[in-house]
């Protein structure tokens, strides 16, 4: 029983651990946006989840593995998986941090982490319930 609730949620957890780090990721962009010569970093969020839970495609079978989720987020911190954000326009000092779209993208991901957060809420309430009636049935 255990396993099958692991397993409901391990998808939700992963998820939500990559909006973590991409908040993080965010957040330097924008602490950097007056540094010279910063290059704006983001996430491939799909293709970084997928890889996390062991999906080849979007829709295929969840495989993950609490160690796929930790290579997953390894692998981020030290940047293979990240991308160079596309900047609008060209700044004398060659930073490529466009705070509006950064901002955006904060906010987007803050909107993202809080759903997850409580769709995994909402999960362990139900579960819950289900082993309550059960036991006082």
């Amino acid at each position: 029983m255990q396993n099958r609730l692991t397993q409901a949620l391990d998808f939700q957890t992963q998820a939500l651990t990559l909006r973590a780090e991409r908040q993080r990721l965010i957040a330097s962009n924008i602490a950097n946006a007056d540094t010279p010569g910063y290059q704006a970093r983001e996430m491939d969020f799909a293709n970084a989840l997928r890889q996390a839970t062991g999906r080849t495609t979007p829709a295929g079978a969840l495989t993950a593995t609490h160690a796929a989720h930790d290579a997953a987020v390894t692998s981020l911190r030290e940047e293979p998986g990240l991308l160079y954000a596309r900047h609008s326009q060209d700044a004398v000092d060659r930073n490529t941090v466009d705070l509006d779209r950064e901002r955006a993208s904060f906010t987007d991901n803050t909107v993202k982490y809080e759903a997850t957060l409580r769709f995994i809420n909402g999960s362990v309430r139900s579960m819950l319930e289900a082993m309550k009636s059960h036991t006082q049935g």
